[in-house]
């Protein structure tokens, strides 16, 4: 599969966004679960994308990180770069936020638990919180890198100001940002380019438009369908080659929750638009 680089780390051009594994309603079970992160690992994909906070609820908090440890063991795999995420809470199935040195600290240490390693390859803010300023959980992440529990660090759901700060205090180890982009939700073009004019790996969450969105794709992105049709693949495959379009720091990180599914995904790595096409899904 196409390669691309997470800092110097070089991953799959397409991840797997391994959420919808513990957080769908109608999620599946933990051995269809499993196979999907191997069918996944056999197309190729050599980023995962987690985060503690996804789960059904409170009482399963850390569901999906010990999900993707756990397949990531059973399938031998080593050369997988994991991303997890740390500063959101749960309350019941209510999603909070603590952005707090203390809390990403203990939230850092129970993530390393977990995925059973000695320093996280990714670990990214998972959302600013209002309460806490935005340096002080840049330095918190900052001091995790310096100590060692994480070789890399990620900021997620930031504009293009907040990732100036995290690079002036984070240095070095800031590596990438994580935010929504899609057909439907392209409000962060601007973090996209300013992601490749700084060397930073910008990782699209929801590439499709979610969950509940992904199903109508045809019907809400017609561009996207029509050259769908003229290739002959499926238009999440062509979404995702538009993605990697966009600049070459582009890492989208598809949810899947089936085998079949990030298969389809992983293939668009090696689907090559033309530029009229390009151009028609950029209008």
């Amino acid at each position: 599969m196409q390669q691309r680089r997470i800092g110097d780390r070089a991953v799959s051009a397409i991840g797997l966004g391994a959420m919808p594994l513990s957080t769908k309603t109608d999620r599946p079970s933990r051995e269809d679960a499993v196979a999907t992160v191997h069918a996944a690992l056999d197309a190729g994909v050599t980023l995962v994308d987690t985060a503690d906070a996804y789960a059904a609820d409170e009482s399963e908090f850390g569901h999906n990180e010990s999900l993707v440890a756990e397949a990531l063991a059973s399938y031998g795999a080593t050369d997988v770069l994991v991303a997890t995420k740390g500063g959101h809470t749960r309350r019941g199935s209510d999603w909070l936020l603590d952005g707090s040195p203390a809390y990403l600290r203990r939230a850092c240490e129970d993530s390393l638990r977990r995925l059973g390693v000695d320093a996280i390859g990714l670990y990214q803010f998972h959302r600013p919180d209002p309460d806490t300023p935005w340096e002080d959980s840049m330095g918190a992440l900052r001091q995790l890198a310096d100590d060692g529990l994480v070789q890399m660090v990620g900021i997620s759901n930031a504009d293009v100001a907040q990732i100036d700060v995290a690079r002036s205090i984070v240095g070095p180890a800031l590596v990438s940002v994580q935010n929504q982009f899609s057909p439907g939700w392209r409000f962060s073009a601007d973090e996209v380019a300013h992601c490749a004019s700084h060397g930073l790996a910008f990782l699209p969450w929801s590439p499709f438009g979610g969950v509940s969105a992904a199903g109508s794709l045809d019907a809400t992105a017609p561009a996207f369908a029509e050259v769908a049709a003229e290739v002959g693949v499926s238009v999440y495959r062509v979404t995702l080659a538009w993605h990697l379009a966009q600049a070459d720091v582009v890492v989208p990180i598809p949810g899947a929750s089936r085998p079949a599914s990030i298969q389809d995904s992983a293939a668009a790595a090696d689907l090559e638009l033309t530029p009229g096409q390009l151009a028609r899904l950029d209008g």
